[in-house]
């Protein structure tokens, strides 16, 4: 995820209208017609273990940077199908090869397993597995691959864990889960480059699954994709695009998250648009998909100060901000 990659969003007026309406015409309801919001009770969730996630990232990160076409991404891929197995999933892959801004050439992986997979209503979960090849945003060592423990790993071991969560709990969701470990994301230009920026450039392997999905005619009743979702001191706040797309998606995560006491993470405040994997997912799967991502607004460092440097590592996974996010996320399915 990169910083020039974030643009205001200018939505037609319609929408922001339709909303308007949709909203005051909730508010114009009789107190007859709506339920205290004391009797209203979330479907009791297993206990989301951020010890487990921690754990799930620090090993990611031990295989050595999760570049494309090194032997550390070739063996951390074998680990993840490995795991999602272990974990009860019907496993499938996705082999192709990328073609960066620049030419290169890269082998790419989307690993995705299903949870129930025989299930007609279906909830995607996605993140990208993928570490950045350079520190474009560092004062040394600029050409060297980051750990990209926050940047790729967090979201990750979050969805690593929640597939061990529901596999041990006594009930499961009543609903088919789809987790997709996105490859070939964070390829983009460097924060230098002197070329045209293009959207286009990133999220190689979303775009790949969104043109060849894994099964025929597949979708889902919605997404929601994690990226930076681990470190110390992160928000989340109203990502833009996902406003454009699903804006009843996110004020209802945000609402549970509220509900089991994360609202100073989960926090009420738009933080601009950008493209991330959910926008291929969006335009070309035509899946109603949101994204949970680290944003600070009114900060110039918007990802944190560790973005697209060496410090990306284990320094910054903070469990408590996992345990927000995998618990929050838990919840919302088993809400279904």
């Amino acid at each position: 995820m990169k910083t020039n990659r974030i643009a205001l969003l200018l939505l037609a007026i319609f929408v922001f209208s339709g909303i308007a309406v949709y909203f005051k015409s909730c508010q114009e309801k009789s107190t007859s017609e709506s339920i205290p919001q004391e009797e209203i009770t979330l479907n009791p969730a297993p206990d989301f273990n951020a010890d487990s996630a921690y754990a799930f990232v620090e090993k990611q990160v031990a295989f050595g940077p999760r570049v494309n076409n090194t032997k550390a991404h070739d063996e951390c891929a074998a680990w993840l199908v490995a795991k999602l197995k272990q974990f009860g999933c019907e496993v499938t892959t996705q082999n192709f090869v990328a073609t960066t801004f620049d030419g290169k050439k890269l082998n790419s992986q989307n690993i995705i397993g299903s949870i129930n997979p025989t299930a007609t209503k279906r909830v995607l979960l996605t993140a990208h597995w993928d570490a950045r090849s350079i520190a474009d945003k560092d004062s040394i060592n600029k050409n060297k691959a980051i750990d990209g423990a926050n940047d790729g790993g967090s979201g990750v071991g979050v969805l690593l864990e929640l597939a061990r969560n529901i596999q041990q709990a006594k009930t499961k969701p009543n609903v088919g889960i789809d987790i997709i470990f996105f490859d070939t994301e964070d390829v983009g230009e460097p924060e230098d480059y002197k070329g045209e920026h293009g959207q286009n450039s990133w999220c190689l392997g979303s775009q790949y699954w969104a043109s060849h999905k894994h099964k025929d005619n597949y979708t889902a009743y919605y997404g929601i994709n994690l990226d930076m979702v681990g470190a110390k001191g992160a928000v989340f706040p109203h990502e833009g695009t996902s406003m454009q797309y699903a804006p009843m998606i996110v004020r209802n995560v945000w609402d549970i998250a509220s509900r089991l006491g994360y609202s100073t993470l989960f926090i009420d405040a738009d933080g601009g648009g950008l493209v991330d994997d959910h926008v291929p997912v969006n335009d070309v799967a035509k899946i109603q998909m949101i994204d949970i991502i680290e944003l600070r607004p009114n900060d110039p460092k918007t990802f944190g100060a560790y973005h697209h440097t060496h410090q990306d590592n284990m320094s910054v996974i903070d469990k408590n901000t996992l345990k927000a996010v995998g618990q929050t996320v838990l919840t919302v399915l088993y809400q279904e």
